[in-house]
């Protein structure tokens, strides 16, 4: 589907979608605890449809209700056929630890581009924990057995592998001790996992840089468990109002530990005017400055920060963004080019883009089937109008319904449907 873009006067109201992270690490927890859980607003989208399906192939009871999740879990079983965990990197990884709780032997299957995405540095750990498991090909087999103990893993490679270690070790038959060889990235994410634990009843003992967890034998408990709003998809609307006569983004938690909450800092840093009241900010902006950050522990915001960037007045330095390369595409080549058919220059280093902000016009774009590439040049888009977003569909990973809240906003969006 190509999404069509023309220069627009953003303002309005925007209310922030759900939490992909936190549904998703909701809803495993929620089966690993025998008895009934409830998930308040939950976030519908592809990822999250995913865990759900693999879940339910597995023994979870699942009821969807328009606002709320019913989830049974605590009886887990070998599935009848393959799971299939679409390109959801989060869902194929939690899961596959999952697995080695499951008596019997779990083939894990992966789409087109999470096929490409790393796994043999969580499969090392688990064997170290007891576990029997191999990839192959676009799969991965888990035989069941979580025997506990020491493991160490590298935690500069995705914060996804240690979030799905401590997810099944409180279930492994004696403690379990995770070391991480080298000093986490995307730590905001690590607390959001221990977090959500903390919700179904478990507790973790943690270094205070986190590179060290300990994790006795325990019980999960069901309970309510409200989603908050997403900031990583609220982004982009941030984004937006800083270069608008006035954006209002609801259902934003202040004290949220996701962290892309940092979005906000970079906004001010680049010269948007914010105000916060409640769980609602609101952005206006009349021009940028050029920017220098370090992604490292908000690397899903490269795209939204490059496209500011390309508009901002100065050079901008992002770094920071080596674990960009192995997402849905390789998002530093990615945005590196989408600016470059944009007409604004980059340069590309291994751990750094070099953005020197201009006048960008409109262009194709190839979301690369990315859907962070997708929302990220919508921003481009509606300000300078005439661009293209090739593969728009791809928005439904994580924020079905993007497309119609950017025309909410002013944004002048058509659709060729196809």
């Amino acid at each position: 589907m190509r999404i069509f873009i023309e220069k627009s006067r953003i303002r309005g109201t925007i209310a922030a979608p759900p939490s992909k992270s936190y549904t998703i690490r909701g809803l495993i927890c929620a089966a690993l605890a025998e008895g009934e859980s409830r998930l308040i607003s939950p976030l519908s989208s592809d990822d999250t449809e995913a865990t759900l399906e693999v879940l339910g192939q597995i023994g979870a009871g699942l009821k969807k209700g328009a606002d709320c999740w019913q989830v049974s879990g605590g009886h887990l079983k070998p599935p009848a056929e393959d799971l299939f965990c679409r390109d959801s990197a989060a869902t194929m990884r939690f899961m596959t630890a999952i697995c080695s709780l499951i008596p019997g032997s779990c083939r894990l299957v992966a789409g087109e581009s999470l096929s490409r995405r790393p796994l043999e540095p969580l499969l090392q750990a688990l064997r170290q924990l007891g576990v029997k498991c191999h990839a192959g090909v676009k799969s991965v087999v888990v035989d069941g057995g979580l025997r506990g103990g020491t493991t160490e893993i590298p935690g500069d490679i995705s914060s996804q592998f240690i979030s799905a270690l401590l997810l099944v070790a409180p279930l492994a038959e004696e403690g379990v001790t995770i070391r991480l060889t080298t000093p986490p990235e995307s730590k905001p994410y690590l607390e959001m996992t221990l977090n959500c634990l903390a919700q179904f009843g478990i507790t973790v003992k943690t270094a205070a840089d986190l590179t060290e967890f300990v994790v006795p034998r325990q019980q999960y408990r069901p309970a309510n468990y409200t989603i908050e709003g997403d900031w990583s998809s609220a982004s982009y609307f941030l984004a937006l109002g800083a270069l608008s006569d006035g954006v209002i983004v609801t259902n934003l938690k202040q004290k949220s530990l996701q962290g892309d909450k940092i979005m906000l800092n970079l906004l001010a840093d680049m010269g948007a005017h914010i105000s916060s009241s409640g769980d609602a900010v609101s952005l206006s902006g009349t021009g940028l400055k050029a920017i220098t950050a370090n992604l490292s522990d908000c690397i899903d915001l490269l795209p939204a920060v490059a496209t500011l960037a390309a508009l901002a007045e100065g050079t901008s330095h992002l770094s920071g963004i080596e674990r960009a390369r192995a997402k849905e595409s390789n998002r530093v080549t990615a945005v590196k080019e989408g600016l470059e058919k944009m007409g604004i220059r980059v340069t590309e280093e291994r751990n750094r883009l070099t953005i020197f902000g201009g006048q960008p016009k409109g262009a194709l774009i190839d979301s690369r089937n990315d859907h962070r590439i997708a929302m990220a040049f919508s921003i481009l888009g509606a300000a300078v109008g005439d661009t293209v977003i090739e593969g728009a569909e791809c928005v439904a990973k994580t924020y079905p319904q993007f497309w119609a809240a950017l025309k909410q906003i002013g944004g002048e969006v058509k659709s060729n449907g196809q």
